[in-house]
């Protein structure tokens, strides 16, 4: 296959994991408009966010985290050279050892919840509305999710294997509607309502394993559970996931550790990072993990074919694509970070004192965005060569900066402050790791960087510009019913859109120019 084919098989593959992603993104801004008007930024909310962010920063630590990383490499490799029989085993070896070891997790959580509570959210145990009994309570019910949800991420690295990406980037748009319907029609009828939400993500986590099986079966791969620690593929991946458990999830953690030092803070720093950070997501979801979760696979099989010339083109081109949207994703959300805050959430229980504190930590998650898409772009280039020791190392220079800023930043700007720490952490995370592939001869950038700096630079300034021109001031956004707030985002969204990339046509940007050359 040319490199122009395989570079039109990434874009194409890279937007239907973003429509995909957009779908679900979209969904998810729903769904926290439904809780943000219901719950608010309470204690009740505090508690869900808390016992549904436990197991889901562990569903990324270690299915999207270090699994994912370490199984696609293997399994790339047995697909590409080894027999279909060695392959299903593997994935029953695979599939047996993992639910295991998550199932004997889930167990010893469940009966440990309020000691995990007060590890997670140690400002909850002397909180007076009982939030620390409550989230407790609330992990009991979410925990499970874990093992379902890392059995779905299973199931998608080895869709994502064989180029189905589609299935995998849909199955989220799941846990949108089952959270969106557990809110609506399930909280009514319990004594403690937001109690609907942790029953949620139970039925959520059901529910996307059970949508991937059947497409699982026509590939006749769906596994059988059979735990085996000696299978050699299954000693490999374990190797490469204690490193790895690191190297992926570092700003995971840095955002972990961010809600454990927000408990500390006043009453709702956990719902005001929580939102902020969920409009951070949409881009990075759309576009930087789309990208990566394509890029994963298709390294990895150019590593295992030793193709180092096209191994490096790669990496430069998902740098190029990250950069195209991550500059403009970040500025809009500098400059349009309430007015987007008061459109989506500024509903029921939410207060204009509430979007005032969001929009401080969402600018400073936003000077951090570029630098999470990159990690995803740049991670697996380490990944992919079954290096999983230097993103530790790394991942560790990272950790210890963004507590040292936490400490700094979180007393003179509270919730911000840890938000920009760990905008600051994500981007020394970047540097460190585009350094290492360059000092290893891996990531070479190819012709053309300075014109496109110029092109970008220029569309960003434009954009930037036009929006804070355009935009009316936030407060006034407050006495608009909702079809005013959202005609006036689309408004500003479109055009902001349309010089941005008018400017990119005017100055000779084209889609072709995102296509690996030979």
């Amino acid at each position: 296959m040319s490199e122009s084919r395989t570079g039109n098989g990434l874009l194409r593959s890279g937007a239907v994991v973003g429509v995909m992603t957009m779908l679900s993104r979209v969904l998810g801004l729903v769904r926290d408009v439904v809780i943000a008007t219901l719950f608010g930024a309470g204690s009740g909310a505090d508690a869900f966010f808390i016992a549904f962010r436990i197991p889901n920063f562990m569903r990324r630590l270690f299915a999207e985290g270090a699994f994912n990383q370490a199984f696609v490499p293997v399994l790339s490799e047995y697909a590409t050279q080894r027999e279909h029989r060695e392959t299903r085993e593997l994935l029953d070896a695979t599939a047996g050892t993992l639910a295991l070891v998550l199932l004997a997790l889930t167990v010893v959580a469940v009966v440990c919840a309020p000691w995990l509570v007060w590890v997670f959210a140690p400002g909850f145990h002397d909180d007076g509305h009982g939030k620390l009994a409550l989230t407790a309570d609330m992990l009991r019910i979410t925990f499970p999710y874990l093992l379902l949800i890392s059995l779905t991420a299973f199931s998608g690295s080895v869709l994502n294997s064989y180029s189905r990406f589609a299935v995998p980037a849909f199955t989220p748009v799941l846990l949108n509607l089952v959270l969106i319907a557990a809110a609506l029609w399930l909280a009514p009828l319990l004594a403690e309502p937001v109690m609907a939400l942790a029953w949620g993500v139970l039925l959520a986590g059901l529910a996307q394993l059970l949508f991937q099986l059947p497409f699982l079966a026509r590939l006749g791969l769906l596994p059988r559970l059979r735990p085996n620690f000696r299978h050699h593929g299954v000693r490999r991946i374990l190797r490469l996931m204690g490193p790895a458990m690191f190297g992926v999830s570092v700003s995971q953690i840095n955002l972990l550790v961010d809600t454990v030092l927000a408990s500390l803070l006043a009453s709702g720093s956990v719902s005001w990072l929580y939102y902020s950070d969920r409009l951070v997501e949409l881009p990075l979801g759309v576009f930087g993990i789309a990208i990566g979760t394509v890029i994963l696979p298709a390294l990895s099989r150019q590593h295992a074919t030793n193709d180092p010339q096209h191994f490096a083109r790669m990496l430069d081109w998902g740098i190029r694509a990250v950069l195209l949207i991550g500059l403009p994703a970040a500025l809009a959300l500098l400059v349009l970070a309430e007015p987007l805050l008061v459109t989506l959430f500024q509903y029921g229980a939410m207060t204009e004192h509430d979007i005032a504190m969001s929009a401080l930590s969402l600018r400073a998650y936003a000077t951090g965005l570029l630098a999470f898409m990159l990690i995803k772009v740049l991670a697996p280039g380490y990944y992919a060569r079954q290096d999983t020791v230097t993103p530790v190392k790394i991942g560790v220079v990272a950790m210890i900066a963004n507590m040292g800023l936490n400490v700094a930043l979180m007393g003179p700007l509270a919730h911000a402050g840890l938000a920009l720490a760990t905008a600051l952490s994500a981007w020394l995370n970047a540097g460190l790791l585009a350094r290492g592939l360059r000092r290893r001869d891996v990531l070479h950038f190819q012709p053309g960087w300075w014109r496109l700096a110029g092109q970008l630079g220029g569309g960003c300034l434009l954009l930037t510009g036009g929006l804070w021109w355009a935009t009316p001031e936030w407060h006034s956004w407050l006495a608009w019913e909702l079809p005013r707030r959202l005609a006036m985002i689309a408004a500003l969204v479109i055009g902001g859109v349309s010089v941005y990339f008018g400017w990119l046509a005017l100055t000779g940007v084209r889609l072709r120019h995102l296509r690996l050359r030979g």
